[in-house]
């Protein structure tokens, strides 16, 4: 039964959390132009009236959502806490660590996700307010890492594709999980492509382009603070 609207904070608060799980469920399945109020009000249990009186309208309900599903996977994976002596070469492993950590957390909900590589794909007004808030400050984060590991003088063009080509491959294991369980086998899956071990290859083969660290250095540990 939908709820009145004579409701004490607490339920009132309980109500906009339940429409909020409830859109980003709507809007990864349809998308945001094929998704309805009344469908995601009566997935939550409440009145249609509780999106506007919450959110405003359907597309401030989308952002919300959007900047919700985002901020999970921040708070979820915090960037460390870095030491201004922390090597530049640490500092990238536990970035590129961090970012596949966000991509790959089996413990969030299954729509977040989902809907993040929809907006990704079928980028929205939501986008810009996303990279505002959160996609352009860590990227500032990992320019500042190559900047200590290029060599003075680089060409902004050259240091933005580098970024792009480290995010490039932490994302490829995010879109492409199904084919890469076609190509290998559970076993070697789980024993040789964890996080960690995806976060120190894509570090390596950065370093290497670089001309610091060759490729598959023998005895190689990883250095990222959260190693283990």
């Amino acid at each position: 039964m939908f709820e009145t609207w004579h409701q004490t904070p607490m339920n009132q608060e309980e109500t906009k959390i339940r429409v909020l799980l409830a859109a980003g469920e709507v809007f990864a399945e349809r998308g945001f132009q094929d998704s309805t109020i009344r469908e995601i009000c009566r997935r939550a249990g409440a009145n249609v009236a509780s999106v506007n009186y919450h959110f405003q309208d359907k597309e401030r309900l989308y952002r919300v959502v959007i900047l919700h599903a985002h901020q999970m996977a921040v708070e979820g994976a915090p960037l460390p806490d870095w030491s201004p002596e922390t090597p530049p070469e640490t500092r990238l492993r536990d970035f590129i660590r961090t970012m596949l950590t966000r991509m790959l957390d089996t413990q969030r909900l299954p729509w977040q996700a989902q809907l993040m590589i929809r907006e990704m794909f079928q980028p929205t007004g939501a986008c810009q307010e996303l990279v505002e808030e959160y996609i352009r400050p860590h990227f500032r984060i990992l320019l500042e890492i190559l900047d200590d590991l290029l060599p003075p003088g680089t060409a902004e063009d050259r240091r933005y594709k580098l970024a792009f080509s480290i995010v490039g491959q932490c994302m490829f294991y995010k879109l492409h999980q199904i084919m890469i369980g076609m190509l290998i086998a559970r076993e070697e899956l789980d024993a040789e492509f964890t996080t960690p071990q995806l976060a120190d290859h894509i570090a390596d083969v950065t370093l290497a382009a670089l001309g610091i660290r060759p490729l598959f250095a023998a005895n190689h540990a990883p250095t990222a603070t959260g190693a283990k």
